[in-house]
């Protein structure tokens, strides 16, 4: 099975740095998906959900309030201003990086569309944990 490299960082450090088999990313435009061996292309991300489908078809999701990516054929770079990972073992780390992605999402004044769809997108991705 065909993988990409997937990193995002973030100002204060890495939050995912491995392979993966799709991403998909919350552009400008809409949301899109990238599968390995995708043609190049730079752009800007808005407020919403990072799905990183992996190997053993697991979803890991990761919020993010702005940033830019920079796509390859083998490679996906994300730099966000700021993001939350959506994982934990229990319920208690689950809670706890949810409620660190509301705090993360309110602090954006512009996306009151935004913040309706990530929130949803974010208590789906919770169930999928538990």
């Amino acid at each position: 099975m065909d993988k990409l490299k997937l990193e995002i960082l973030t100002p204060n450090g890495e939050i995912f740095n491995d392979e993966a088999v799709s991403v998909t990313l919350p552009g400008e435009e809409g949301e899109f998906g990238v599968l390995p061996h995708h043609a190049s292309l730079s752009t800007l991300l808005e407020a919403g959900v990072i799905d990183i489908e992996k190997e053993d078809k697991s979803v890991e999701s990761i919020l993010i309030n702005w940033g830019v990516v920079q796509v390859d054929e083998a490679k996906v770079i994300v730099l966000v201003e700021g993001a939350v990972a959506i994982r934990g073992d229990n319920e208690s780390s689950i809670a706890a990086a949810l409620e660190e992605a509301k705090k993360l999402i309110n602090d954006i004044a512009d996306a009151k569309g935004a913040i309706a769809s990530v929130s949803a997108k974010i208590e789906f991705a919770a169930q999928r944990l538990l």
